[in-house]
C-alpha cells in the first residue's frame, strides 16, 4: 500500500529481456534504499513492483507482459516517480493507493496558471465514472485532487512543489500517464453491485 506522495525521482537505467517481460535496473536517485530488502515493494510511476536484486546501480525489478500492457512509462530508460510501500504508523499524506494501475490516460492540456500548472487528462471511458470532482486520483504515482470532471476529461492543479519533485513537471499534450482510481470508489461499486445481485 502507498499514499501517492512521491519520495524521489529515479531513473530506469536498463531493460534486460527475460523469458517473459523484462528486468529493470533502477537508479533510485534520492530514494533511501538502505533498508529496502528483496521482496519489498516500490511504486514506479504508480506501478507496484517487487525488488528482486540490489546492486551498485541501485536495484532491479521484474515487469511482466501484463504490466506493460496496462501501464505506461516502464518500457524504456528514463525518469520515474518512486515511492516505497507504507509501514504501519507512516503518515498518509495523499490517499490510500494500491499501486495497481487501472488504466492509461492522455494529457490534453498542460498550461501555466501563474507558477502552477493546469493539467487536463482524458481518462479511459470505463474509468470515468469513478473520478469525481474534488475526489482523489493517482497520476503516475502522484496523489492528486481533481478540480473539474466533464465526461471522460478531468483537470487537476499542480503546485510548484509537485512540479519540482516529481516527473509531472515534464508532461506535455499527447503524453500518456498511469491512472489509479480511488479505492473507496472501487469498493463502493462492488458493494452496490453485490446488493443488487443478492436482491
Amino acid at each position: 500500500m502507498f499514499s501517492g506522495i512521491v519520495a524521489a525521482v529515479g531513473y530506469i537505467a536498463r531493460l534486460t529481456p527475460r523469458e517473459a517481460g523484462f528486468r529493470l535496473t533502477v537508479s533510485p536517485g534520492a530514494l533511501d534504499i538502505s533498508r529496502v530488502g528483496l521482496g519489498d515493494s516500490i511504486a514506479h510511476a504508480g506501478v507496484c513492483l517487487t525488488v528482486v536484486e540490489k546492486n551498485a546501480e541501485g536495484y532491479c525489478v521484474d515487469v511482466s507482459p501484463e504490466t506493460f500492457r496496462c501501464s505506461t512509462g516502464l518500457d524504456k530508460p528514463g525518469e520515474v516517480n518512486l515511492e516505497k510501500a507504507l509501514c504501519l504508523g507512516d503518515p498518509v499524506g495523499g490517499h490510500l493507493v494500491s499501486g495497481h494501475v487501472d488504466g492509461v490516460g492522455e494529457v490534453l492540456r498542460f498550461e501555466a496558471v501563474g507558477d502552477n500548472r493546469l493539467l487536463e487528462i482524458r481518462a479511459p471511458h470505463e474509468l470515468s465514472k469513478y473520478i469525481a470532482r474534488k475526489g482523489s486520483v493517482t497520476v503516475d504515482g502522484c496523489s492528486l485532487t481533481t478540480n473539474t470532471v466533464t465526461g471522460d476529461i478531468f483537470t487537476v492543479n499542480l503546485i510548484p512543489h509537485t512540479l519540482a519533485v516529481t516527473t509531472l513537471g515534464r508532461l506535455a499534450p499527447g503524453r500518456r500517464v498511469n491512472l489509479e482510481i480511488d479505492l473507496i470508489a472501487r469498493y463502493t461499486e462492488r458493494m452496490l453491485a453485490w446488493e443488487n445481485e443478492a436482491a
